[in-house]
């Protein structure tokens, strides 16, 4: 069955399940999300998936937000085009969508069907959280079977499999474990800080574990899931009678929570005019569901988290000061991945292992240089993009010997090396990355060459900022003005002249 955003959704989809192979069976289809602004290719694919899926269609970001709000749970899937209107010709629209579907529901498995197939598309769709990237046109029957297997990794044993403990030697790990160790128990509200991918989630999910409360059910919000309208009544439940539509009354999230843990994730996007009613909640346990009077009481532990920077939040008046310092009794900091050195290779071990397991076959291994690139690359998608890249290895390379050539084709590099890039000059072991990462993934490399690219690079940099003023753009070079004049001279003898008015 397709359904489009502009027409009411029926009920419930009917339980008609294809044919998954054995063990794997469905009360109802699983839902797909196709996002593609060409009708022609929507009718093809609802033609062809709707025996396996129940379809879903949006032609744009903005009418996968609406058609989302009208569903009661986000699809496990998504088939998403990156050249998506207003850019159809450019593929931003495509990987804005892309992360806002993964903070929306991290659990949804998305491959993105593009004509846009440059590499680097599909190398930093993937890093974005994407498990494949798969070029138009493309065979009907290889497209369902992907999204079989893509619906068949299953991220909630990937969580059971580490016990509720966090994998890894670094001591950065160790700190973060101990601070579990530590908060676990208290009542008090804890903040996770993390980049996105970093396993902010995974940490919740520790806390929980090792808590008194651990019996009990661990409830999940994200912020940036739901409707801003519909964020109140999730959060704190509604009478019958409310507002329209709400034909009974039904309790929320911190009812469901009572003495129990609730995880507030993407707390950045909580609405600003329900931030005064959270803290309430936080600082006595009170609040009421929408449409009473009647005051109730929870004694849900919290735990939200972020990939913001809160206190920029709230300098720019988008997040409150007092909710953040309530928050925030207890902060804990998750390293993004390429902090974690030989962890990354702990974390091959681990995933490829699970992964390898759950399919039935022999796990891949990295040959050296391979396993020298994986250690020197930055992951800029942290542990999400590490477990896709060992999902698509297991696939296509099963029980082989995979070579550098064949990882490097699965890494997002320019990315990687533009995050280590913006290290400041005196972090050595920073530049000492990004050369080993360079040495390793050009065939051909000219020293003095690069040296002087990055040389000619910082010098428009500083005439750009200066405006051309040669005696200001030196200084901020810690170079004199004859040295900078003389340097740009060689760029001119060469012919790569520089922009700048060289009169100043």
């Amino acid at each position: 069955m397709k359904v489009v955003v502009d027409r009411p959704l029926s009920g419930t989809i009917g339980p008609t399940p294809g044919d998954w192979g054995p063990g794997v069976t469905y009360q109802n289809k699983p839902d797909l999300l196709i996002v593609d602004d060409d009708p022609l290719i929507t009718d093809t694919l609802d033609f062809v998936l709707s025996r396996d899926f129940s379809v879903y269609v949006a032609e744009s970001r903005g009418q996968v937000k609406s058609l989302l709000r009208q569903l009661d749970a986000p699809p496990q899937l998504a088939l998403i085009d990156l050249g998506l209107p207003p850019t159809p010709h450019r593929p931003d629209e495509g990987f804005r969508l892309v992360t806002e579907l993964i903070a929306y529901s991290p659990g949804m498995k998305i491959v993105v069907l593009s004509g846009q197939s440059e590499e680097t598309n599909a190398r930093h769709a993937r890093t974005l959280g994407a498990v494949e990237f798969v070029h138009k046109p493309c065979e009907p029957d290889a497209l369902r079977q992907l999204l079989k297997h893509a619906l068949q990794l299953n991220d909630t044993e990937v969580l059971a499999a580490s016990k509720g403990g966090l994998l890894g030697n670094n001591a950065l790990v160790h700190k973060l474990r101990q601070q579990i160790n530590q908060f676990a128990n208290a009542p008090f509200p804890v903040l996770i800080e993390g980049e996105s991918g970093s396993g902010k989630e995974l940490v919740a999910h520790a806390l929980h574990s090792k808590s008194h409360r651990s019996t009990r059910p661990f409830l999940a919000l994200n912020c940036a899931a739901i409707s801003p309208a519909l964020v109140e009544p999730t959060l704190f439940g509604y009478a019958k009678g409310a507002f329209t539509g709400a034909t009974s009354s039904r309790p929320g999230y911190f009812e469901d929570a009572h003495a129990s843990t609730l995880f507030l994730d993407e707390i950045g996007e909580l609405p600003l005019e329900l931030q005064a009613k959270l803290l309430r909640v936080l600082e006595n346990g009170e609040f009421q569901r929408v449409g009473e009077t009647q005051s109730r009481v929870s004694s849900a532990r919290v735990i939200a988290a972020t990939n913001r920077d809160m206190r920029q939040e709230i300098r720019s008046g988008r997040f409150r000061a007092d909710l953040y310092h309530r928050l925030s009794v207890f902060t804990l900091n998750v390293p993004p991945l390429r902090e974690l050195g030989d962890d990354k290779a702990l974390l091959l071990d681990h995933f490829r292992e699970f992964y390898a397991r759950q399919a039935g076959i022999r796990a891949f291994e990295l040959d050296s240089r391979a396993m020298a690139l994986w250690l020197n690359y930055g992951f800029p998608g942290n542990v999400r993009e590490l477990r896709n890249i060992v999902i698509r290895l297991t696939t296509k390379c099963p029980g082989q010997s995979v070579t550098s050539e064949q990882l490097q084709a699965e890494l997002d590099m320019e990315a990687s090396d533009l995050d280590t890039a913006l290290l400041p000059i005196e972090d050595f072991s920073g530049v000492l990355d990004t050369a080993k990462r360079q040495l390793q993934m050009q065939k051909v490399f000219n020293l003095d060459h690069t040296l002087e690219q990055w040389e000619r690079g910082y010098v428009e940099a500083a005439l750009a900022i200066t405006q051309g003023n040669l005696t200001r753009a030196a200084k901020l070079l810690g170079i004199h003005r004859t040295t900078l004049y003389s340097r740009m001279q060689n760029y001119v003898d060469v012919g790569q002249p520089i922009k700048s008015s060289l009169s100043r």
